[in-house]
């Protein structure tokens, strides 16, 4: 009986493992490099869910979300004093990064997307012009509004681009240990590129400083996937694998400790480390030979699903009417137990006037 318990509990140790990596604990990672004071992260393994990253940066940042975060990794911190930037890098092709600051296993790593965040700051800060950037370089993929438009349009952004931008003379290439590899491979060039991305970046912002200092918030999504690709052409256990990792920790930590004091220590900056993102949960399409069923998609008169302002605008509701209620009862009051003799100025001035007549 000892050894069967023993065994059960062996398997179910080994299911529960298994269940953990299925659901995407096991491959990915979130890392804090560089928070302010204002931003409070706790030291822990607390899984986060990988669909929940958008609101976690929105959090940081002082936007509200939908749905509430109940994740313990994210303290209250200073509601007064909000971060200036959230900068975000994304890494393919490896789970964890050996890099300085607090880690977060994340759970179910689908891809996910700042748009939500980019949205608030436009909403809220529209007259202000805020840095907005996103790009993924290996994909061609650029995004851009703002003030960004002016002081990143000579930043590389196409394959061909960046490729020439190698090889002028302020490249990383005359200053980066390459070790193993080589200029002469595409997916070598293609992983050095992120990292001249990473470094054109800093170097242009520091050129206009006085975007840091403004009022509005700013945000930086970047998406590397060279190590991935280095990966696939030599292998994880490769010499030129090990290399270009231990390349990408550096310069991310050199990236974060550059954004860090351009913002004058009020930047949040991130890097998630996926292996490889899950595929999104399925979601029912509709064709449009369909249409004819819509109308009967609600045969029992369902309501509407529920808003979460919904608690917001009826207590505004309310109390306003409540207010007008009161106000409309004093008022009424006071004009029906109001002496014209002594309380209205009309009478009183017709009262002098008839005696002096």
């Amino acid at each position: 009986m000892g050894r069967r318990g023993g065994a059960g509990r062996a398997l179910g140790l080994a299911a529960l493992v298994a269940a953990a990596c299925v659901a995407g604990v096991c491959g990915a990672e979130l890392s804090i490099l560089r928070s302010p004071a204002s931003v409070a992260f706790r030291d822990g393994n607390w899984p986060i869910p990988g669909e929940r990253i958008p609101d976690l940066a929105a959090l940081t940042m002082g936007f509200s979300v939908e749905e509430d975060l109940p994740w313990p990794g994210l303290g209250v911190g200073d509601l007064f004093h909000r971060p200036q930037a959230t900068v975000l890098v994304t890494v393919k092709g490896v789970d964890k990064l050996p890099v300085k600051g607090f880690s977060y296993p994340i759970e179910n790593a689908v891809p996910f997307s700042l748009d939500s965040v980019a949205n608030a700051i436009h909403t809220l800060f529209s007259e202000e012009t805020p840095v907005v950037l996103q790009l993924a370089p290996s994909e061609e993929r650029v995004y851009m509004v703002g003030k960004a438009n002016a002081v990143f349009e000579d930043l590389s952004v196409t394959l061909r681009q960046l490729r020439s931008r190698l090889f002028q003379d302020s490249s990383i290439l005359s200053s980066l240990p390459l070790n193993s590899l080589s200029r002469n491979n595409e997916v070598d060039l293609l992983f050095l590129s992120e990292l001249q991305v990473l470094r054109d970046i800093a170097s242009l912002l520091s050129r206009h400083k006085h975007l840091a200092k403004d009022h509005s918030p700013d945000l930086y999504s970047l998406e590397l996937s060279g190590l991935e690709e280095i990966g696939k052409r030599y292998g994880e256990d490769s010499q030129q694998f090990k290399d270009a990792s231990q390349i990408l920790v550096d310069s991310l930590q050199k990236f974060a400790d550059e954004m860090f004091n351009l913002y004058g220590g009020n930047a949040v900056v991130e890097v998630v480390a996926v292996k490889e993102f899950n595929s999104p949960l399925s979601r029912k399409t509709r064709s449009i030979l369909q249409a004819s069923q819509s109308k009967n998609e609600n045969p029992y008169n369902l309501a509407y699903p529920y808003n979460y302002d919904y608690s917001v605008i009826f207590n505004i509701v309310l109390w306003m009417m409540i207010g007008l209620a009161l106000a409309v009862i004093v008022i009424s009051y006071n004009l029906w137990n109001m002496d014209p003799g002594y309380d209205s100025i009309i009478y009183r001035m017709t009262n002098q006037k008839i005696r002096m007549d």
